[in-house]
């Protein structure tokens, strides 16, 4: 088996997730996604039946509401429609609601630079220098929307947060489909950063880039009859 453990999976989202810098306005149902526009949308689940691959929007699915309609970001969107045009879904996405604003998708790209820069610097240090700013890199993401309401950020916002998350957990599910695709047999895929592939032999899909750097994955090799528990990097 072949764990891939990607790199930086947030930051590296950051690079380009689309996002609406300033207030959402409710623009309701629409017709067609707006591709000028960012925000979240209220969508009914697209049917998926392939057997090689989990659905495309994960774990969502397991929270519908009593329509069986779920909430999602710009990122899962965009990757809905692209799905159907490519004709992996049998029907156009139904938006019942939305609240959206004017798209951007540099908004965090000065963040993922500044990170990107200061990983390829620590991570040669290694230690704590390099634990402290993987700690106070999740900090800084999760500032968008933190558990406790007194850690709440002047840039409070659950939509950027999400979108965050659903860029990062597209970009990885699409290499992983890409790599199914291409006949490698996918066993599981976890969260936004790891995923378990069986291969004949020690060579990881070739849809991954191999190294230390944001986009790039490790990938670890393991025997048959191994224990590999929840969460192993």
């Amino acid at each position: 088996m072949c764990l891939i453990d990607r790199n930086g999976s947030f930051p590296s989202a950051c690079s380009a997730v689309p996002l609406a810098p300033n207030r959402l306005l409710h623009t309701g149902p629409l017709e067609a996604f707006d591709k000028t526009k960012a925000g979240i949308y209220l969508i009914e689940i697209p049917a998926w039946t392939r057997t090689d691959m989990p659905h495309p929007l994960g774990r969502i699915i397991e929270r519908p509401d009593k329509q069986g309609r779920v909430w999602v970001t710009t990122p899962h969107l965009k990757q809905l429609e692209r799905l159907y045009r490519d004709g992996h879904l049998a029907e156009a996405v139904v938006i019942h609601d939305s609240w959206t604003g004017k798209i951007n998708e540099s908004l965090f790209k000065p963040f993922y630079e500044a990170a990107r820069s200061a990983r390829t610097d620590l991570i040669k240090v290694g230690g704590e220098p390099y634990k402290n700013y993987k700690t106070r890199l999740s900090i800084a993401l999760r500032l968008l929307w933190p558990k406790r309401p007194d850690s709440r950020s002047p840039f409070w916002r659950p939509d950027w947060r999400m979108s965050m998350v659903a860029e990062a957990s597209v970009r990885h599910w699409t290499v992983a489909f890409k790599a199914v695709q291409a006949g490698n047999r996918l066993i599981a895929l976890r969260n936004v950063d790891a995923a378990i592939f069986w291969v004949p032999d020690e060579t990881a899909p070739d849809t991954y880039r191999i190294g230390t750097g944001f986009g790039e994955v490790k990938a670890k090799f393991i025997q048959p009859g191994t224990f590999i528990p929840e969460g192993d990097d």
